[in-house]
């Protein structure tokens, strides 16, 4: 199960740990050595809870890491990005290529009047253009907030506005299972609302792509007569990168900020520590440029260590169940990096779609998003790795930047256990604690905590500091809580069990169940609502919304049909809900708040316990009965 050629003895690597805990400054401050720097930094930490400032005075270029410094050797040529279309379509992109392409859209950005500090509005498909346009950003010290293109034109406008994003960068339309999607429509719509967008770059797919006089530009047009280079800006340190908004247990999604030097050697490292990256690799994160395994292992980490990148535009599983696997072969991809979502879509088509293809170039395989279940580990072990591919099954979050508990088997060969992401990474001090911060013994299950800073960590949230504070640092005093619950086995090997907060994980992409109930109650047919999570055997999570309607309204099956189709107009596919019932009440408290334990409850058939805090026991009865009579839309 050997994957790579950077192997060190278990000593040395339990050595390396403790000496990442024990004096942090010293070993990050070795480790920042992976990139280039235009200044030295004064200091490698300043913590003061809940802040950490890294390489402090330390001035650097994202961009220059990711692209400058590897056309002066002998990756100048070797491919940077390979991208595949959903119809087959391919573009390959050398790193001399692709530093071309971002040094003239760098200056079609400042032609723009986007300078340093400013921040830029990503809304695009899986295209090189994504990445280019991320890269051109970091490299005049613009800060960057790519939205999700699923998201709707409400969700996209809340998020250009948060950050008061001066321009947009998007594409007229994405392709998906065979499907035009207008993006130009959504972004038309969203822009009627954000005062600070002044101008707006479209990527031209179509022939029919018509434009605002004064507003919108075409791609193309602009690059034309873009200067061939741009000075990398040195920015300091802690310069934020880049905003990316994640959603929280109340409707307003949280804008997390990450800095560009401790983010960077951050991802850098875990990318090398998790695969043992060499420069025969051909690297192929699913992730959508969206999410933050798209900054962190599509974008960033894979390209600041010189890697071959494999981009997808489109749907894994289109126009056969074939289709990733077709990928891998023609490409030669050595590292695959998915979610259990689609691992476990795949395993539906069966074994024979996977035979069909030579995946012999495969050494190592991942997994991220949520847990990943036993089976589905052993299925992807066996049929896709043919039992000689090792699995790094990943925890980590928006927030950290980067993998927090992984299995280190790029410089390690430990042994896996399917499900468990092992333990935690180097410079990570992990634990399981009651909800007074005590740990808990093997096999116990509770908060899932961290202890201390890492370079990865997010500088905070954008323009919320006291949100910050609150979302990641009250529950457990002095530790960072994720919201996860967790537990340590005999041997220490970390389980994760999923959210302890109201937020579901819907085929990997996080969404607030607060964010859902929040639009629903804004339909004139909606007094009250609760959204709570299913267990899905595909997305891993799925929203299923209680509803207590208005006088006037009900309970047929259009309004169901209504409020569903509402909702994926609203924020996107994504959010759409399963199931939506109607119901008289819902069960609350004494005090008013809303017991979703008991709804989850009565969702999956469990025992209810304790209701003495119940307010009203005929809330109960009425969903049993509403469940029982329930048929699926």
């Amino acid at each position: 199960m050997k994957s790579g050629d950077k192997y060190i003895p278990l000593e040395k690597l339990n050595s390396i740990k403790k000496e990442a805990l024990e004096n942090p400054e010293k070993f990050w401050g070795e480790q920042a050595k992976c990139l280039d720097w235009n200044k030295t930094w004064d200091k490698v930490l300043e913590w003061h809870v809940p802040y950490a400032k890294w390489f402090i005075n330390g001035r650097l270029n994202a961009c220059y890491n990711c692209v400058d410094r590897h056309i002066l050797n002998n990756r100048r040529n070797k491919a940077a990005i390979i991208w595949e279309g959903e119809n087959g379509e391919c573009r390959i992109l050398t790193y001399y290529e692709l530093y071309r392409e971002v040094n003239k859209f760098a200056n079609v950005l400042q032609n723009l009047g986007v300078e340093t500090g400013d921040r830029v509005a990503i809304y695009m498909p899986m295209i090189p253009e994504a990445a280019i346009a991320m890269l051109a950003c970091a490299r005049i010290g613009a800060i960057h907030s790519v939205v999700f293109s699923g998201f709707s034109a409400d969700a996209l406008a809340e998020r250009i506005n948060d950050a008061e994003a001066k321009v947009l960068i998007t594409s007229d339309i994405l392709y998906r299972r065979g499907k035009k999607i207008d993006l130009k429509g959504i972004v038309d719509k969203a822009l009627l609302n954000c005062p600070t967008i002044n101008h707006t770059v479209y990527v031209k797919r179509n022939n029919d792509l018509k434009l605002m006089e004064g507003r919108d530009y075409c791609w193309d047009e602009l690059m034309k007569g873009a200067k061939n280079y741009v000075e990398p800006v040195p920015v300091e340190a802690n310069h934020p990168l880049f905003i990316l908004y994640t959603s929280g247990t109340t409707g307003k999604p949280k804008g997390v900020v990450h800095s560009t030097g401790g983010f960077m050697v951050y991802t850098t490292k875990t990318l090398e520590w998790t695969w043992g990256i060499n420069d025969m690799d051909v690297f192929w994160c699913t992730a959508d440029i969206g999410w933050i395994t798209g900054h962190s292992y599509v974008v960033y980490a894979p390209l600041a260590c010189g890697t071959t990148i494999v981009m997808y535009e489109g749907a894994i599983d289109y126009p056969n169940p074939g289709r990733i696997w077709e990928i891998i072969e023609k490409h030669g991809v050595t590292i695959l990096y998915t979610a259990p979502t689609a691992i476990r879509m795949l395993m539906m088509y069966g074994e024979e779609w996977v035979k069909k293809y030579n995946l012999s170039t495969l050494r190592m395989l991942g997994s991220v998003g949520e847990p990943i279940n036993p089976r589905a580990w052993k299925w992807y072990y066996e049929v896709v790795g043919q039992k000689r591919c090792p699995i790094c099954d990943c925890y980590w979050q928006t927030e950290t930047g980067g993998h927090v508990i992984y299995p280190p088997i790029g410089i390690q060969d430990i042994p896996l256990k399917p499900g468990s992401a092992t333990f935690p990474g180097i410079g990570i001090d992990a634990d399981v604690v009651d909800e007074y911060g005590n740990s808990l013994p093997p096999n116990k299950r509770g908060l899932l905590v961290i202890k201390n800073p890492w370079p990865g960590m997010l500088m905070g949230l954008w323009k919320n500091d006291a949100r910050y504070r609150a979302a990641y640092w009250e529950r457990i005093k002095n530790c960072y809580c994720p919201s996860d619950y967790a537990i340590k086995d005999e041997d220490g090997y970390f389980w994760i069990l999923g959210r302890a907060d109201e937020v579901l994980n819907v085929a990997g992409h996080r969404i607030g169940t607060a964010e859902v109930e929040h639009v629903l109650i804004s339909h004139p047919a909606v007094a009250e609502s609760a959204v709570i999570g299913k267990p899905d055997d595909i997305k891993g999570e799925v929203p299923v919304a209680f509803v207590v309607l208005n006088k006037g309204y009900q309970n047929k099956k259009e309004l169901k049909e209504e409020l569903i189709h509402y909702v994926k107009e609203t924020m996107g596919p994504i959010a759409t809900p399963h199931m939506i019932l109607f119901v008289n009440k819902l069960p609350k408290t004494r005090s008013g708040k809303i017991m979703r334990r008991i709804l989850k409850k009565l969702i999956m058939g469990e025992e209810l316990g304790d209701l003495s805090t119940i307010e009203d026991n005929t809330s109960v009865d009425e969903i049993r009965k509403e469940l029982s009579d329930f048929k699926y839309l």
